[in-house]
């Protein structure tokens, strides 16, 4: 089921039925961007090809995180085929959406949805993964051009693409959405909930944060568990407009990704799915001993066999939008720096002001930043 709370005038919570998002759904159809949509039917054997394919991949290498990734498959099938806006061929094109994995010790399911829209072959999906001297590493980085951030550690991700949204609307002025997905464990982070803060404050609306609420991390049960609910009134008392879901509804999701692209309200929009790790895999589902395990060589063939076997399956995304028209500013004054006497006493505030004000005067075009210091 998916559930979005709304806040009304007056202060109280009312809750949106599910009802509410086919609708919405079809509202988003009369766009037209619907047109390059494959129908969510044929999207269904690809969660079992990335689950196939990140067993095979992390099984040769002796190493990663299958489980995790097997609990993210459904999420990122549904998101690549029929809402991310991305020419893999073109991945430097700026209308280009971005995808963030702050989950980025899934890094399996991030290599094998580059297999699946073609961009990695089969053999070094399989023969690469975490080899030395070779490009798929443990954890994404942009050595790769269809990531943006290195991600690893727990809390990375969010502030990232909370960076990316923000220059998206506020500098660029460009319509490209950020996808961001998160793991459950990494909400403990104080990094985490800062950054929706001032997504929050900057009205971010064209960032989304997917977390993959699979109950499990490194040493065991996470704070919060399965308890979906407690993280949404988290994100909404950071002023984010919540979405909850199963995780393996590929009709839910597509649902909620709908609804999260099409209702541009101001605010940034987090969707809670509740997942099983291991998904997939009923020797290691939902297990606390699995965490950063290969599946040995004998149930690695079993879970392949059990889940259809290795699928040579190719998709695209959408189309990205075509960037505006936008003016070139006008060149500016010859820059004309500051200049102080050797020992002069400048306040450190008021020397950077007037450093800003020279470089404004001649080129505008620049960008300044501070953290309250």
């Amino acid at each position: 089921m998916t559930t979005e709370e709304t806040t009304a005038d007056d202060g109280s919570r009312t809750a949106a039925t599910p009802a509410d998002i086919p609708s919405k759904v079809s509202a988003q159809a009369a766009t037209g961007s619907d047109q390059e949509r494959p129908d969510l039917a044929e999207v269904a054997e690809l969660p079992a090809q990335l689950r196939v394919d990140s067993i095979r991949a992390s099984t040769s290498a002796g190493s990663g995180h299958p489980t995790s990734s097997l609990s993210a498959a459904d999420l990122l099938a549904v998101l690549v085929t029929r809402h991310l806006r991305y020419d893999w061929d073109q991945p430097a094109t700026p209308t280009n959406d971005h995808l963030v994995y702050s989950k980025g010790h899934a890094s399996p399911l991030v290599y094998s949805v580059l297999k699946a829209t073609g961009q990695v072959s089969d053999e070094e999906l399989v023969g690469g993964y975490r080899r030395f001297g070779q490009r798929l590493q443990g954890h994404p980085t942009p050595i790769l051009p269809w990531v943006d951030v290195a991600t690893g550690s727990l809390g990375q991700g969010l502030p990232d693409g909370v960076g990316i949204a923000l220059a998206g609307k506020n500098l660029e002025k460009l319509p490209y959405r950020v996808w961001v997905l998160c793991g459950d464990s990494e909400m403990a982070e104080g990094s985490v909930w800062e950054a929706l803060d001032k997504a929050s404050y900057y009205h971010l609306d064209n960032l989304i944060v997917i977390v993959d609420v699979n109950r499990l991390g490194q040493r065991g049960p996470t704070e919060l568990g399965w308890d979906v609910d407690s993280y949404a009134h988290r994100a909404q008392a950071f002023g984010a407009r919540t979405l909850t879901i199963d995780g393996h509804d590929l009709d839910a999701v597509d649902a909620a990704l709908s609804t999260a692209e099409s209702d541009r309200d101001g605010r940034p929009t987090v969707i809670l799915a509740r997942t099983v790790k291991g998904k997939g895999v009923p020797e290691v589902e939902d297990s606390p001993d699995w965490h950063g395990k290969p599946l040995p060589e004998e149930l690695a063939e079993k879970a392949v066999a059990e889940l259809g076997g290795p699928r040579q399956i190719l998709v695209r995304s959408l189309r990205p939008p075509e960037a505006p028209r936008q003016e070139t500013p006008a060149p500016g004054a010859a820059l004309q720096l500051p200049h102080y006497r050797h020992g002069e006493e400048v306040a450190t505030r008021k020397a950077y002001g007037a450093a800003l004000t020279a470089l404004g005067q001649a080129d505008p075009r620049g960008v300044a930043r501070d953290a309250e210091v």
